[in-house]
């Protein structure tokens, strides 16, 4: 059975737009989104009032009683009725471990979460929160839930902007600098290992490479696994196109580039820049195309087995779910989330 849920997915530098999307009750590998809508207001609202609907990762408290085992959340009461379910979110400590300039304007964290009930999807983001900073920033991983796995660490790419959280990380981080995590949003990939196989064309604009690169390092764990052990889920091929100004701007160039190398059968790259004004290297010239994206680049992928993952500025999403909803691809194989 599936239960059509509206919700508010989020931004970090911010991204917002209402989706319906299948909740599972059997398993299934996605969770999809397909309308979109603009908050007007005056005031730009900030990352909380923008998800504010959205479900963070949740646990369930269990309290053993005279009546018998019940759920409930800690600091909730009056919950407790039988056959109800609450549970309290999980906001875990994270402390700074690495920082890196990943371009000229945007700084790469790694964090260790050592918390073992913090664990996240590939393309989900974390509420980010800083003592002493009362704005609360909203932030996609970008690394791998294996890495969380293997090294209790995740990774977060942040654009300068004019915005407490992106300047706090600019400005005043340093190693061993103290937050706390909080993961939601509902754009992911998660497929179980009975799954049918699944292509995926993940498009991606600027920082939106983010959570784009977290699913693509996930369907690369997923090929590892199943080369070595011979089980698993049985990943389809992945195509990335990545635009952004130029190639100084293009983040984890080798990053990606070293798994298209490991897997030229299954991961393929296309990237693209706008305004390039210097000589493109030698190394990159081979994956770089100058001017954007096209319709007909996307056109060229169109599968029944194929499903688009799509996370750029807002007049970059609609355009591109749009085109594809004109050539015919179900809105269910459409997956996107804005950035403003």
């Amino acid at each position: 059975m599936v239960v059509v849920i509206p919700r508010l997915l989020r931004g970090s530098l911010g991204t917002i737009c209402t989706q319906a999307a299948p909740l599972r009750s059997t398993p299934s590998a996605l969770r999809y989104f397909t309308r979109s809508s603009v908050m007007k207001s005056k005031r730009r609202p900030d990352h909380l009032e923008r998800t504010a609907d959205v479900v963070r990762q949740e646990i369930f408290l269990h309290i053993q009683t005279t009546e018998g085992l019940i759920h409930q959340p800690e600091g909730v009461h009056g919950l407790g009725n039988k056959g109800s379910s609450p549970v309290t979110s999980v906001v875990s400590a994270a402390k700074v471990c690495g920082v890196a300039s990943e371009s000229p304007s945007v700084k790469r964290l790694r964090l260790l979460v050592t918390d073992k009930d913090f664990s996240f999807k590939a393309g989900q983001w974390v509420d980010f929160f800083i003592p002493g900073v009362s704005v609360v920033g909203g932030f996609s991983i970008c690394s791998s839930p294996r890495l969380l796995e293997q090294e209790r660490m995740i990774e977060l790419a942040v654009k300068h902007a004019n915005h407490p959280p992106a300047l706090w990380i600019h400005n005043q981080c340093t190693l061993d600098s103290e937050v706390a995590v909080r993961v939601g949003g509902e754009f992911f990939f998660d497929p179980q290992p009975t799954d049918a196989s699944r292509n995926l064309v993940l498009i991606a604009g600027g920082v939106g490479i983010n959570p784009l690169l977290s699913i693509l390092r996930h369907a690369a764990d997923l090929l590892r696994e199943r080369a070595s052990k011979g089980q698993g889920y049985e990943m389809g091929t992945v195509r990335l196109l990545y635009s952004a100004k130029d190639t100084s701007e293009l983040l984890f160039k080798k990053n990606i580039l070293d798994l298209v190398n490991e897997f030229p059968e299954k991961i393929a790259c296309s990237l693209h820049v706008t305004k390039q004004t210097t000589q493109i290297t030698a190394d990159l010239r081979p994956y770089i195309t100058e001017g954007g994206i096209t319709q007909k680049e996307i056109r060229d992928h169109i599968s029944k087995e194929t499903l688009f993952y799509i996370c750029g500025p807002p007049p970059m999403t609609d355009f591109f779910s749009k085109e594809l909803e004109s050539s015919h691809v179900p809105r269910e194989h459409i997956c996107f989330e804005k950035w403003w």
